[in-house]
């Protein structure tokens, strides 16, 4: 049994927290929110973010970040990007000891060009960090909940740190790969939520299947390009964290980013769509950050452009969509094979 703290009581942190006490872990769930702490360990609920779940009584949770930091040492970091600097900056003075940190969010910091765990390393000293290991794969903590089959991947240069978080997490329903590839599964796990907006914006406009299938396959290139040219092992992007991520994330009603772009193809503005959703829609900054990598290193990402330019630029979908159509021709491979 270990003790583990997971910070983020979204559903994601939720379903984690569920796995590991099913486990038989000693595990704390951390909320900014003392009103959704008491809920989940009076109520054994989540009704914001799992309101059709019923918490094991071994899942506890409190709003003291001070008692979450002192808790144990490992700690799930399970809270949106944009909350990542100020959570490790919060969290540094509590730690007494080398932690190993798990992150299981999915983007990238704008502006910096960071991904998470950079930006964990950049907070934290690095004698708190034991070692950083990234937890993503095709995983809707909806459907982990009710125990359907899962698979997710754990990466880290320390491959023995990966494996360690390999047997905390495998349940018979829930199973962990290991990776050494970082980068690769950084990328494909933030730049798939941007992929999955613009899948939605297709469903929105009504395009169908064919739209979609494109989608997919020319966002996995797009990816595929960006990630390679920053280092990544370009076969992780056929894996669990690249096509197989994409493909849940573009395909699934419960993808926040599909939703969102579902809804911005119907013709909502992006104030009323994240306005409606409550939760965080990762893909939205993420365009951002992504469109700023494809400039900076020079890789051509069409799908991530037009997409910046209807969220940030007022462009109409149905416009972007044509300018996507309308680009010169090429050799399908031609793109791939330049960045390898």
């Amino acid at each position: 049994m270990q003790n583990v703290v997971v910070l983020g009581a979204g559903s994601w942190g939720t379903a984690l927290s569920i796995v590991l006490s099913q486990n038989g872990h000693n595990c704390l769930l951390w909320s900014h929110r003392e009103d959704q702490a008491n809920e989940i360990n009076n109520h054994h609920s989540n009704k914001k973010y799992l309101p059709d779940t019923v918490l094991p009584n071994t899942v506890k949770a409190t709003s003291s970040l001070k008692k979450a930091a002192t808790h144990g040492k490992i700690i799930v970091m399970a809270v949106p990007t944009k909350g990542i600097r100020e959570v490790c900056r919060n969290i540094k003075e509590w730690i007494q000891e080398p932690i190993l940190f798990v992150h299981v969010s999915k983007g990238i910091e704008p502006d910096s060009l960071k991904r998470i765990s950079e930006v964990m390393r950049e907070e934290l000293p690095s004698d708190l960090i034991q070692e950083i290991v990234v937890l993503s794969g095709p995983s809707h903590a909806e459907e982990v909940v009710l125990k359907h089959p899962t698979t997710v991947t754990a990466a880290c240069e320390d491959i023995q740190s990966a494996e360690k978080i390999q047997d905390l997490f495998m349940q018979s329903y829930f199973r962990v790969y290991t990776n050494s590839d970082v980068i690769g599964v950084e990328i494909g796990g933030a730049l798939k939520n941007i992929i999955a907006l613009a899948a939605g914006i297709s469903d929105g406009l009504g395009y169908g299947d064919n739209a979609k299938a494109a989608l997919i396959t020319r966002g996995i290139a797009e990816i595929s390009r960006l990630g390679t040219k920053m280092g990544a092992n370009p076969l992780t992007f056929s894996g669990l964290t690249g096509i197989g991520d994409l493909i849940v994330t573009c395909t699934s009603v419960h993808s926040r980013n599909w939703r969102a772009g579902n809804m911005l193809g119907k013709g909502m503005q992006l104030d009323e769509v994240l306005e409606q959703m409550g939760m965080v829609v990762e893909g939205v900054r993420t365009t951002k950050a992504a469109y700023q990598l494809s400039k900076l290193h020079k890789v051509p990402m069409p799908i991530t452009s037009a997409l910046y330019a209807v969220l940030f630029e007022k462009v109409d979908p149905k416009q972007a969509v044509d300018q996507l159509m309308d680009r010169v021709k090429k050799h399908e491979m031609e793109d791939l094979f330049e960045y390898l």
